[in-house]
């Protein structure tokens, strides 16, 4: 299954996105109401300038405790940016998280965000693939 797929699978493109000025109070806060995992940084909403997860402010509340709330997505947010495009498949996209060991991607045409993609969404599309070739191997078995 391609990106393209999964991105239409799951309906509705909007990403959700912050500026880089955003506190990481806040921040917390949206990821909490909206129930995601992660946050694409951009000043337009369609080009990704970064991304910050809920890993990425408990690991620095860890570390340095509840200062770090005051302080700013810019400050925190990951800028390097694997990223995926549309005819890319399951398989490459599942390759590049397990090697980057993260969990959302955001998905690019050119410079322009398009969507984002968590590890679940790959994981549910690549599980439906299998079972669509184990449905049509046994029916080249049974004779269907």
């Amino acid at each position: 299954m391609l990106v393209s797929q999964i991105l239409a699978m799951k309906g509705g493109g909007d990403v959700v996105t912050i500026p880089s000025n955003t506190t990481i109070q806040d921040t917390a806060r949206l990821l909490s109401e909206k129930r995601i995992g992660a946050i694409v940084v951009s000043s337009d909403g369609e080009r990704a300038e970064g991304i910050i997860s809920e890993r990425d402010i408990v690991r620095e509340l860890g570390r340095r405790g509840p200062s770090c709330l005051s302080e700013t997505v810019d400050d925190m947010m990951t800028r390097e940016l694997v990223s995926a495009i549309g005819n890319e498949t399951t398989d490459q996209v599942l390759q590049k998280m397990s090697d980057g060991r993260f969990r959302h991607m955001p998905v690019l045409d050119g410079e322009r965000m398009v969507g984002l993609i968590s590890i679940g969404d790959v994981v549910k599309a690549r599980l439906s693939e299998l079972a669509m070739e184990k449905d049509a191997l046994e029916g080249m078995i049974k004779g269907f």
